[in-house]
């Protein structure tokens, strides 16, 4: 698609991508960015307030279960690093993110999602789930999602 603006001169605009995902990408290259900048002066960037930010920012039911979540996490597999991921909760293990969460509200989506990455260990044959859709927690789901997330970084 092409327009012109009022110097006469053309613009050109895709489609390809809607404002939440521009957006997400945008929140992306600033995190590149911040953590390039900080990489010799900071010993280690203070992730844990980025993610605490995020979810604080969130509507109700997003924020109850980011910040459920972000406690299951930290409680059961310590050594996974809170960081944002195109401006989303997201743990990370040497670096490589390994689960992370995306509200409902970021992508205007029918459900909040639990998703993991290529690092987490969760193998199981030639198929398994990678995101789980996440409505509410019961005590049945936290215990579950606990599960995975130790299996994920064993």
């Amino acid at each position: 698609m092409t327009d012109t603006n009022k110097a006469g001169t053309s613009t050109k605009s895709y489609d390809g991508f809607d404002a939440d995902e521009r957006a997400a990408m945008k929140e992306r290259a600033q995190e590149l960015k911040s953590a390039s900048r900080n990489g010799a002066r900071a010993a280690k960037p203070d992730g844990e307030s980025d993610v605490l930010g995020k979810i604080a920012e969130m509507s109700d039911p997003d924020r109850a279960i980011a910040e459920r979540l972000h406690a299951i996490i930290t409680d059961n597999a310590p050594e996974l690093a809170p960081k944002t991921w195109y401006g989303m909760p997201a743990y990370a293990k040497d670096g490589k993110v390994v689960c992370f969460f995306q509200p409902a509200d970021k992508f205007k989506a029918r459900y909040a999602t639990l998703g993991f990455s290529d690092p987490a260990n969760l193998d199981d044959g030639n198929m398994w789930p990678t995101s789980y859709a996440l409505t509410k927690l019961t005590s049945a789901d936290e215990a579950r999602i606990a599960e995975l997330v130790k299996k994920a970084v064993s």
